[in-house]
Formats: C-alpha cells, sequence, structure tokens
C-alpha cells in the first residue's frame, strides 16, 4: 500500500525538548515518514541530528517563505523552523521487502515485508502463516510462489489460501489422529480465535483444545497426545503436560479460543 514520506528541506532552527535539550541551526533536510517519525539530517554521517520516533502528533505550516515543524511524543518536543526554504516534496513510499517473484496476473513485483508478501504499486497482500518460508517453485493452478508451512508436518501450499486453504491440508493429515485425554473421544483440527487447534470432535459436551505449535509431530508423549519438534525444543502438544516444560505460550485453549498471536494463520 503506497504512502507519503514528506521532506522540507532549507536553512533551519531544530530544537529538541527531552532527557537532553539541544539547539542546532545550519541547512538540513527533514523528514517525515507515515509512521509519524521525524528525521533531521545534515552533511555528517548516517545518523539524524535530531529526530523522533513516532511522534504522538505532528503539526506542519509552511508557506513561501518558511516552515515550522513540531512532533510531540509524551514530554519529548522536537521543533524545526525553517527560516529559508530550498526545497518541500512529498514521495510514494512502502516497506522495502525481499523480492520473492512477481504476480502472474498483474506482473508486479512481489515483496516480503514483516507483515506478509505484498505487490508492489498495488492493494493485492497475502499473509504468511507464522515460520512459513517462501519456495522457488510456483502453484500449478494460479502461478504464485508455493510456501512451507510447519504445522505437525512440512507442507508446502499455494500462497493463496483462496486456492489452497491451509487449514484443509493439516485438517487431512492430522483429523482424528489423537484421542482427547480427557474423554478420549478423536481430536479435530479446527480454527477458532484465529487459531489453529487440536479440539475434541465432541465439543461443546468437551472443551478440550490445544493450539498447534510451531514444530514436527516427532513421537507420542505419555498422556498419548504428540510431541513436537520446536525451534525452542520438544514439547507435547498440551503444553501444561508434566513431560514436558512449557517453552512457549501455547497453553490450553477456552472453548472461545481467545489468546495471543496466532501459531497458524
Amino acid at each position: 500500500m503506497l504512502e507519503t514520506i514528506r521532506v522540507f528541506a532549507g536553512d533551519c532552527t531544530t530544537t529538541f525538548e527531552g532527557a537532553d535539550d539541544q539547539i542546532q541551526r545550519g541547512h538540513v533536510v527533514v523528514i517525515i515518514k507515515p509512521d509519524r517519525t521525524v528525521l533531521v539530517h545534515d552533511t555528517d554521517g548516517y545518523q539524524p541530528v535530531a529526530w523522533l520516533t513516532r511522534s504522538e502528533s505532528i503539526t506542519v505550516e509552511s508557506d513561501a517563505g518558511g516552515f515550522g515543524i513540531t512532533a510531540r511524543a509524551g514530554e519529548q518536543v522536537l521543533r524545526v523552523i525553517g527560516h529559508e526554504v530550498t526545497g518541500h516534496a512529498e514521495y510514494p513510499a512502502t516497506e522495502a521487502g525481499m523480492p520473492v517473484g512477481t504476480h502472474p496476473e498483474t506482473g508486479g513485483s512481489l515483496i516480503q515485508t514483516s507483515d506478509g508478501i505484498t505487490v508492489i504499486n498495488s492493494d493485492i497482500k497475502y499473509s504468511l502463516p507464522k515460520g512459513a518460508t517462501v519456495q522457488d517453485e510456483c502453484c500449478e493452478s494460479c502461478g504464485l510462489p508455493m510456501i512451507e508451512v510447519i504445522a505437525g508436518e512440512r507442507f508446502e501450499i499455494c500462497l493463496d489460501r483462496k486456492c489452497e486453504p491451509l487449514d484443509d491440508v493439516v485438517q487431512e493429515r492430522f483429523d482424528n489422529e489423537w484421542a482427547c485425554p480427557d474423554c478420549g473421544a478423536p481430536m479435530q483440527i479446527i480454527r477458532r480465535g484465529g487459531r489453529l487447534l487440536a479440539g475434541c470432535g465432541k465439543y461443546p459436551a468437551c472443551e478440550t483444545a490445544f493450539a498447534l505449535p510451531t514444530g514436527v509431530v516427532v513421537d507420542i508423549c505419555s498422556c498419548g497426545l504428540p510431541i513436537f519438534e520446536t525451534s525452542q525444543g520438544q514439547r507435547c502438544l498440551d503444553a501444561t503436560c508434566g513431560s514436558f516444560s512449557a517453552t512457549n505460550d501455547h497453553s490450553k485453549e477456552l472453548p472461545d479460543g481467545v489468546g495471543d498471536k496466532p501459531d497458524n494463520e
């Protein structure tokens, strides 16, 4: 998604009020980013002479003769007074990411960012499950990249969930694979509260459910549930099981499935 970076340049007085008050003057460039970070750069080195990260508020006033910028974050205040303007512009920008291919329909570049995979100059976006990695191969059906997802096994599926839903492939592999430790009924793979769970097939009569960790099943615990090999070591599906210490926040789920950040989207 395109956003805007604003740039001001000129002879400026920069004042910072905070833990270390300072005042400086010189020909500088002021950058205001979409996340409300303000940076003041001079000719020396890569570090700005003054900055305020993710300001709570920014006020900008400008005319032909100068400009004034005030950014606030708590008790910190950054002010830039432009006495003489040498430039003022706005530029479209996006988050930069690693190129991972080309969109088969639009021809736009696919990039992987912290939020998933997006298409440059487009609103097209695909989310990535936790721990997923993009593969070199492309989907035979739609042409998008394949991704590897770890959810009990290593699955290769299409990036587009509408083309090949993650839930379907995990359900096909693990539905009825384990027995509920509380009532003995077969457990099923379900999505609840944005998370993939292994839940009792007798829900709501039995509300037992566990979030699937990002790992591969390597054994069966003495409690009857699977043991997962994760990036932080082995653990039982039931993070409260006495056979294994809980190394992640994958605790037994409440029936409404509400929890923290999803393990698998």
